[in-house]
């Protein structure tokens, strides 16, 4: 299994492109793999015969374990080992017995956390009897919980509960727990009857909203957020959009704009298109602009590289391609990497404001709601204006209150009067 990322731990393969003793050519596509980010295709790293596949469509596996061989002419594989040479033309396979194990003495190692090979079987198969004398013997064993009886159901409804079995006052023979013990642990929860009849569905979750999720936990804990908003005037941003939806054939969206006004004003205040890293304040040379995007399996970031040097019309037609690829599910790992700055934009869905978290290992995020009339003082009188509300998160590792102040200020007085140079 290939790494793709620095931070990659696993990956799930989706599908293989060629067939066990499928003949492969060096450079063509051999599987597809979904890492955190996005399904790549993995091309042969070498011509010859694809043998010892391993792993089956749809399992995760770690990074840097052997999932398959190419093999050359004359070469076999023996389970356990490298491909060797061997003049039979058959595989020769040596098979280590597998471990006869009893489907509860299976439930309870799970359980556990243990490993089934340290028990030793008094017959011909591991069985509850081996499991309950082994942890007997070995209390800190598996994951160091005391191992406590229960029925089958009882077990069940203390995980569809989310319920600690430890917090059951058991009344079954030698301390077991008995379903009536977990109902009447549960009536001090409220909606009991709720949680231990109509349990909630359970959701398999993608590798792409796992990796969201832990990233985006991992900036919260670590990552001390501050925010700050400002409210704008958006006329003169609505009439820049009309001058350039016709000069072109692509849609112009805000966002479009935005990224533009976002480059100029982090040209002017690199200490925001920073990382902390190591005890240290690294300011990134390039700004690279990404665009938070909702699709069906979690949320991700294409980023428009150096979006300062890039015409107006040269971003709308970036993003309208990363748009397109995001919904085909075919970004490409360069697509979704090196961002520096995010936009996160729920105007489109009727949304006033909101605060972003940030996206690891950036300093800074922008969230944007959507364009609405509102009252606002014009030389000293009531009038029906547009506005936008804008709203930072920064690293406070990173930059300061007023640093953050600075370039809000600077991004406000942009979106109020865009120049005519950005164009």
């Amino acid at each position: 299994m290939p790494a793709l990322g620095m931070a990659q731990e696993n990956g799930r393969l989706i599908a293989w492109l060629k067939q066990e003793d499928e003949h492969v050519t060096k450079g063509e596509p051999i599987m597809q793999v979904e890492t955190d980010k996005a399904t790549v295709e993995i091309e042969a790293s070498a011509t010859g015969v694809l043998g010892g596949v391993s792993a089956q469509e749809g399992e995760e596996v770690p990074v840097g374990q052997v999932i398959g061989w190419i093999l050359s002419p004359g070469e076999s594989i023996r389970e356990g080992e490298p491909p060797h040479e061997t003049h039979s033309e058959s595989t020769s396979v040596t098979k280590t017995p597998a471990l006869a194990v009893s489907p509860v003495a299976q439930r309870m190692a799970a359980e556990h956390g243990l490993d089934l090979s340290q028990v030793k079987p008094n017959g011909g198969r591991v069985d509850k009897a081996d499991v309950l004398a082994y942890l007997e013997k070995h209390p800190t064993a598996g994951n160091e919980a005391r191992l406590i009886p229960a029925s089958p159901k009882a077990r069940r409804l203390t995980e569809e509960s989310n319920l600690d079995l430890a917090a059951v006052d058991a009344s079954g023979p030698e301390g077991a727990v008995l379903t009536s013990d977990v109902l009447a642990t549960l009536t001090a929860f409220k909606d009991v009857e709720r949680l231990a009849i109509a349990p909630a569905e359970t959701i398999p979750v993608s590798t792409i909203w796992q990796r969201m999720t832990e990233r985006l936990a991992q900036s919260w804990v670590n990552a001390p957020h501050f925010y700050l908003q400002r409210e704008v005037n958006a006329s003169r941003l609505i009439a820049w959009k009309e001058q350039v939806v016709g000069r072109t054939d692509l849609r112009v969206t805000f966002s479009d704009l935005l990224v533009k006004l976002v480059a100029s004003a982090l040209s002017l205040h690199s200490r925001v298109n920073a990382v902390w890293r190591q005890d240290k304040i690294l300011l990134n040379s390039d700004i690279n602009i990404g665009l938070a995007v909702a699709v069906e399996d979690g949320l991700i970031v294409p980023v428009i590289h150096q979006a300062d040097k890039l015409g107006l019309l040269q971003i709308v037609e970036r993003r309208a391609a990363l748009t397109r690829l995001a919904k085909d599910n075919e970004l490409s790992l360069d697509d979704l990497q090196g961002g520096t700055f995010t936009i996160s934009n729920l105007g489109m869905f009727g949304v006033d404001v909101f605060n972003a978290v940030l996206n690891p290992p950036q300093a800074a995020i922008l969230a944007v709601g959507r364009i609405a009339d509102r009252v606002v003082p014009v030389d000293g009188q009531p009038a029906v204006q547009p506005t936008l509300v804008l709203s930072t998160s920064y690293d406070h590792r990173v930059v300061d209150g007023a640093r953050g102040a600075a370039f809000l200020e600077t991004l406000g007085d942009l979106i109020e009067d865009p120049p005519r140079t950005l164009e």
